[in-house]
């Protein structure tokens, strides 16, 4: 296997972790190691993650697993839950463009659409179990016709699991594997497997 190095991408400006804190939210620290043989990508990330007062842990820990599925040297977290011209997460090329869009939850349509139009490839991961369901069948006609739009539903057991494994320090083993998701936390494991609901070139 490939020596993991060191990556501290993730870790928000002081700037903006003492607003946060100032607001109200709880600072998490995440010393994640990725292992993904689906994309080939292997290393260790330092990640500080702010829980908003609005935002439960559970939501928290599908945020940290959407950097584990996209995991780059320029992916970082968005300011927070209550900021609304940024996304939970995203990657920006060298000139600013954005080239990916990392939505955590359910979102209206005209904001997907709106997304869509700014970065390369978006994706909503989903969470919560029936509610989900229900968002997709009231919106996938429309969302269906954008093209650079993956959707993925991570099912309610997964992120209950997650939500179990939060703590202020947390040190995690992530392993990606056909589309399957391991994270182990000293004794514990959860198995993750996403469902993509679309995907670009899906009909």
């Amino acid at each position: 296997m490939p020596v993991l190095k060191p990556n501290w991408t993730g870790l928000p400006d002081v700037a903006r972790l003492l607003s946060l804190m100032a607001k109200g939210a709880s600072i998490y620290k995440a010393d994640i190691q990725i292992a993904d043989m689906d994309r080939n990508y292997y290393a260790n990330h330092s990640l500080t993650l702010a829980c908003h007062p609005s935002e439960t842990e559970e939501r928290m820990m599908v945020r940290l697993l959407a950097f584990v599925l996209y995991a780059h040297d320029s992916l970082e977290f968005g300011r927070g839950i209550s900021t609304q011209d940024e996304p939970d997460l995203w990657q920006k090329d060298l000139t600013g463009a954005i080239d990916l869009w990392i939505e955590v939850g359910t979102r209206e349509e005209r904001d997907l659409r709106r997304a869509c139009g700014k970065a390369r490839q978006v994706v909503v991961i989903g969470y919560g179990g029936r509610g989900v369901n229900i968002w997709w069948s009231q919106n996938s006609e429309a969302l269906t016709q954008l093209k650079n739009l993956t959707v993925i539903n991570v099912p309610l057991p997964a992120t209950q699991g997650l939500a179990s494994l939060a703590n202020r320090t947390m040190e995690l083993q992530c392993n990606v594997q056909d589309g399957q998701i391991s994270v182990i936390a000293e004794s514990e494991m959860i198995q993750i497997e996403p469902v993509v609901l679309f995907a670009p070139g899906q009909d």
